[in-house]
């Protein structure tokens, strides 16, 4: 298996320092660093790795608008956030943008090395659950959302139904319960809709149905 290439954004050299040394004794290949968000569009550019680990808060171009341009370059690469926060503004905007997930900046040695490894392989690291709880806290409703948003036009109507539930948090075999289906047509319901899409992950997947309307926000009784 070949150990996942990554590079490393954050303004603090020893929290850099400190994850490279994590990752390294997990298997996984350091190839860069950044001190700030332009450092790491340039180095993503320059390395194309596979994962960045992205600090939200940099000085000269912070994390976010740092994603968004890497995502634009690179369709390949993933983009996993360090944040201080649980649940931040800038998480969802974030997601919005494309990124697979977030990680606390206090994560333990184990559970980064696993997300790294995660979303590598194209998961998202959000469970679908938490992805909506930051939807439903950040998206505005939508007054008078047409019966079909024109972004989900080219979905079939069991497509729609599909992603409406990925949009309430259902995984691949709770939808599969839900519609009486097996998983494996489940699976490739998703794997259309991603493809109609160009979807990265669930948690763009769960962003997408709430800011199209297919998915309402709940009477906030937010259960953070």
């Amino acid at each position: 298996m070949t150990a996942p290439r990554v590079v490393i954004a954050d303004d603090q050299a020893l929290v850099r320092t400190g994850f490279r040394m994590i990752l390294t004794s997990g298997g996984i290949n350091v190839v860069g660093e950044a001190s700030d968000g332009a450092e790491a569009v340039t180095a993503v550019s320059s390395l194309q790795p596979d994962v960045v680990l992205m600090d939200i808060r940099m000085p000269n171009m912070d994390g976010l608008e740092a994603t968004r341009r890497i995502l634009k370059q690179s369709s390949d690469c993933r983009v996993l956030m360090l944040t201080t926060f649980d649940l931040d503004r800038y998480v969802y905007d974030a997601l919005a943008a494309g990124a697979s997930g977030f990680l606390l900046k206090d994560v333990t040695p184990e559970h980064l090395v696993a997300a790294v490894r995660l979303v590598e392989t194209g998961d998202a690291l959000l469970a679908p659950s938490i992805t909506r709880r930051l939807v439903e806290r950040f998206t505005e409703p939508q007054p008078q959302s047409p019966a079909i948003h024109q972004d989900l036009a080219a979905l079939t109507p069991r497509e729609r139904e599909v992603l409406s539930l990925i949009g309430q948090g259902r995984s691949n075999s709770e939808i599969a319960d839900d519609l009486t289906l097996s998983e494996a047509t489940v699976k490739t319901h998703v794997a259309r809709i991603f493809a109609k899409l160009t979807l990265r992950d669930r948690a763009q997947a769960v962003v997408l149905a709430y800011e199209t309307g297919l998915v309402i926000p709940s009477t906030r009784g937010d259960q953070a």
